[in-house]
């Protein structure tokens, strides 16, 4: 079993990650902790809470930083919703079969990886206050970490201004902070997460699996029409928690990463040297910078993930061997279906 660390902000994709994490069998989810970013603390936090409700994870979560380390707090609602997990309300009302600790989500990373030293496995998919924050409590926490994946910054051009990605633009000194700790990252970012969109037949097959994927297709419905413009949605969020738990799904380079935090035009900005990963100076940190992703490697993983959350075999089938919207085994849902199936056999 894998054990992960979750810091996050749901966020629709993030919702999407936590089922991912949730359903496969590979991975021990030893806590999630909350950020604000995608929304207010308050939100991301019982987002969180009703996701892992609905898919029936019991994992303790503990709310972390309500605003980056230096400052005015930016979210998302244009893209995510009111709610942050879209408009509508959330999947479930009762959260208290997941448990809120008390204490500060920085503590708790510091906590759960020195409990389990090399073993624990840090995904961050939101701004980095959090892991900042635990930085600074514990500087010998890189040597602890089994691996620390990031999903944020980009090599070419960003989402939020020209020159950056959201969750790093939100923080961008706590993010500087982690990129310059003595540790390697593996960062996801736009290049990488924008090569997973999410099509209508991907959505079908989701909904087929039963409730936990209708409703995440009908997020990422709102998702589409929302800040995708209409577009197929990218999934920034499992892409960086796939390759947590499959790395050989990210092709990736070694490289030096700087984020900017003063220019006027720049803040966020990851600055990706690849030239200097073969030959970085001495106390210069070396990251893996995610470049091609397996496409169809990562919706199989996590098509199964959901599957499972939703009690069904990877197939879709049903006892009766047809999928779950009356179409029998020799539809074209089924054959994506099956080749999923493959996919995940051969992984």
């Amino acid at each position: 079993m894998l054990p992960l660390l979750l810091d996050c902000d749901p966020g629709i994709d993030d919702a999407v990650a936590l089922c991912l994490a949730a359903g496969c069998p590979d991975v021990q989810l030893v806590g999630v902790t909350t950020v604000a970013g995608n929304h207010i603390l308050e939100r991301t936090t019982r987002n969180a809470r009703a996701v892992l409700a609905l898919a029936g994870a019991a994992v303790p979560v503990t709310a972390g930083c309500d605003r980056p380390l230096l400052r005015q707090l930016c979210i998302a609602p244009e893209i995510h919703g009111e709610t942050g997990l879209g408009n509508g309300p959330p999947p479930v009302s009762d959260v208290s079969s997941v448990p809120l600790l008390g204490g500060h989500a920085a503590n708790r990373i510091v906590e759960v990886v020195r409990s389990r030293p090399g073993e624990v496995t840090l995904v961050a998919t939101g701004p980095l206050t959090n892991v900042a924050l635990a930085l600074r409590l514990d500087p010998g926490l890189p040597d602890a970490v089994a691996g620390v994946v990031v999903m944020g910054g980009a090599t070419t051009r960003g989402n939020t201004t020209p020159a950056a990605e959201f969750n790093i633009y939100v923080d961008p000194e706590a993010a500087a902070m982690v990129f310059a700790a003595p540790w390697s990252v593996t960062m996801v970012g736009l290049d990488v997460t924008h090569q997973a969109r999410c099509t209508p037949d991907h959505q079908r097959l989701l909904a087929a699996t039963g409730p936990v994927g209708a409703y995440l297709a009908g997020l990422l419905d709102e998702y589409r029409s929302g800040g995708a413009g209409g577009e197929d949605p990218a999934m920034h969020d499992p892409v960086a928690m796939a390759a947590a738990i499959r790395p050989g799904l990210l092709r990736t380079e070694p490289a030096a990463v700087v984020v900017e935090t003063t220019g006027a035009a720049t803040a966020g900005m990851t600055v990706v040297d690849f030239d200097a990963g073969s030959a970085a100076p001495a106390g210069v940190p070396v990251h893996r910078v995610g470049t091609t992703l397996d496409v169809e490697g990562f919706w199989a993983l996590l098509l199964d993930a959901v599957a499972r959350l939703d009690g069904r075999p990877p197939d879709g089938r049903s006892s009766d061997g047809r999928s779950s919207d009356g179409r029998s085994s020799d539809g074209r849902d089924q054959r994506v279906a099956d080749r999923v199936v493959e996919r995940v056999a051969d992984a």
